[in-house]
């Protein structure tokens, strides 16, 4: 079995009972980085092997990995942060178990975007989740193809790159098109901020941001 299982987004004790004993009872823990990760299962006294599973191996590893779960051993899959799949590494290792007949439960849990979209106060009956906007190789198509989408969109970003995100926006949405910033979500100095995007943009300008982001916008009336 591949267990896929949501690890907190800031706040430890985010984690549920049945996602520390999955960890406690698999042969081992496939996560992103070993240091994030050793912290969380020393937190909760958990003692498993870890092994690196992230975008720069999963290519490699994705086969042999497979082949170890049809040979009968349980495997869990943990990010550093929030569920698998959620623009994290899991897809090829899901799509791969599927094709082999390896029997996979994801775990309810953790994830950043539901409690930014719940606390932004934006429709959120239908959403679009876009992840994190490329770099540079797609964004202006992308920013297109969403210029008259209706649903309430969510995105992934980083501090350093938000007050630009926030401006390419503006630009193609409209300044006065409303949208919420969350940041630090679970931790002691969480933020939640919705207002116009002209007004954000003036906002997060005059300070120092940190922490995760999540960017929701309110979709094209």
């Amino acid at each position: 079995m591949l267990y896929l299982v949501p690890t907190p987004i800031g706040n430890l004790k985010d984690m549920t009972f049945r996602s520390v004993e999955v960890l406690q009872e698999v042969d081992f823990i496939l996560c992103e980085d070993t240091r994030t990760s050793s912290k969380l299962l020393q937190h909760y006294n958990i003692k498993k092997p870890l092994t690196p599973y992230h975008q720069h191996n999963e290519h490699k590893v994705v086969e042999h990995l497979v082949d170890q779960l049809a040979a009968g051993k349980n495997i869990a899959l943990i990010t550093d942060a929030g569920t698998p799949g959620i623009s994290d590494p899991a897809f090829l290792l899901v799509r791969a178990c599927k094709a082999a007949g390896v029997a996979i439960t994801s775990l309810p849990g953790a994830t950043a975007f539901v409690p930014a979209l719940v606390n932004s106060g934006l429709p959120s009956t239908r959403f679009t989740f876009e992840g994190f906007i490329p770099l540079k190789k797609g964004k202006k198509t992308l920013m297109e193809s969403l210029a008259n989408e209706e649903r309430t969109m969510i995105f992934y970003e980083s501090p350093m790159r938000l007050v630009k995100t926030l401006e390419l926006f503006s630009t193609y949405f409209g300044a006065n098109r409303k949208a919420a910033v969350s940041r630090e979500l679970t931790k002691m100095f969480e933020e939640n901020v919705t207002d116009t995007l002209e007004n954000l943009i003036t906002y997060f300008t005059s300070k120092q941001v940190k922490g995760e982001i999540v960017i929701v916008v309110e979709g094209k009336e």
